[in-house]
């Protein structure tokens, strides 16, 4: 059954008709109890979420969260250093702008400051946070700002 008719099914019997025939639901229905209709309304709520993170995963580029094998490393910085802009080079290995610019920073071959994107989640704002800033230091530089604030 597809999502769309199960959620339609579901929604039927929160109205307390039965699906098929759309006739009201005897008043003695376990379906008119609050728990079952709680429950009903958080399956309806879970199958709407499920079709929507579908939905948006599809609209995705096909290689977003697989790793990068050296290969592919070592085209996406012969690509970067042939001229190629990260746009192209995104469409071209099937990944988002975000994960070639993250990439191509993790190389060295881009500084923070020439990313146009920022952040590592959608919702993130655009300021590097002081946990990203303490990660990016080296060992011994986070050692001496350690020390310097005690």
């Amino acid at each position: 059954m597809p999502p769309s008719q199960t959620i339609a099914t579901l929604q039927a019997l929160i109205q307390g008709r039965d699906p098929a025939s759309g006739v009201p639901l005897p008043a003695e229905s376990v379906l008119h109890r609050a728990e079952v209709l709680r429950a009903l309304l958080a399956a309806v709520s879970a199958l709407e979420q499920s079709a929507q993170r579908a939905q948006r995963r599809a609209q995705l580029p096909e290689n977003v969260g697989r790793s990068w094998s050296e290969t592919e490393q070592a085209a996406l910085v012969a690509g970067f250093e042939a001229g190629e802009s990260p746009a192209a080079l995104a469409a071209k290995h099937g990944r988002t702008l975000r994960a070639i610019e993250a990439r191509l920073e993790r190389l060295g071959l881009l500084r923070p400051e020439q990313r146009t994107t920022r952040g590592g989640f959608a919702g993130v704002s655009d300021a590097p946070s002081r946990i990203r800033s303490r990660r990016t230091r080296s060992p011994s530089a986070a050692r001496s700002a350690r020390r310097a604030r005690h």
